[in-house]
């Protein structure tokens, strides 16, 4: 419930507070693998070096412009459904999949780097799916399969970098 005023009012738009709490908890996982996810590809940007440079450069900056876009996305929809969003280093770390790097790789392990973190981002939006359709959540699964998709694309697409 949430307070407006001095008055509370509830959410009421169709999923219960039990399911709207577990794919918030869902969400809030996709958030921090998203957010590392985020952290890991501009921390690359900045130091990726080799004869890759410009092309990886370039590359890694839209896709961690892509992902701040997408973190907020997911935080605003934990807020749709009366849940509040993790915002910390500390929170992403308790609840992320993806590990953070060690020291600076090269230019292909930080491309290998970033194929599991993307893949790690599908795994866990896919781990959601189950919960946003007996919820009949139509809005978060609509959400979670434009991740998935953009996520297997860019996954691809650095995958064939390495070839």
């Amino acid at each position: 419930m949430a307070k407006k005023n001095g008055s509370t009012v509830g959410i009421n738009i169709g999923i219960n507070e039990k399911d709207r709490k577990k794919i918030a908890d869902g969400l809030s996982r996709l958030l921090a693998d998203s957010y590392t996810l985020y952290l890991k590809t501009h921390n690359f940007h900045w130091n990726v070096t080799g004869p890759q440079f410009q092309t990886l450069h370039v590359m890694f900056e839209g896709q961690y412009t892509e992902l701040a876009t997408a973190v907020d996305l997911i935080a605003e929809r934990i807020r749709s459904l009366g849940v509040a969003a993790p915002g910390t280093y500390k929170e992403f770390a308790k609840l992320t999949s993806i590990a953070e790097p060690v020291g600076v790789p090269s230019a292909n392990e930080m491309i290998e780097q970033l194929v599991e973190g993307q893949e790690a981002v599908v795994r866990t939006a896919r781990s959601i799916f189950p919960l946003v359709e007996k919820a009949g959540d139509e809005v978060s699964a609509d959400l979670l399969t434009q991740r998935m998709q953009l996520h297997e694309k860019t996954a691809w697409m650095l995958r064939s970098l390495l070839e």
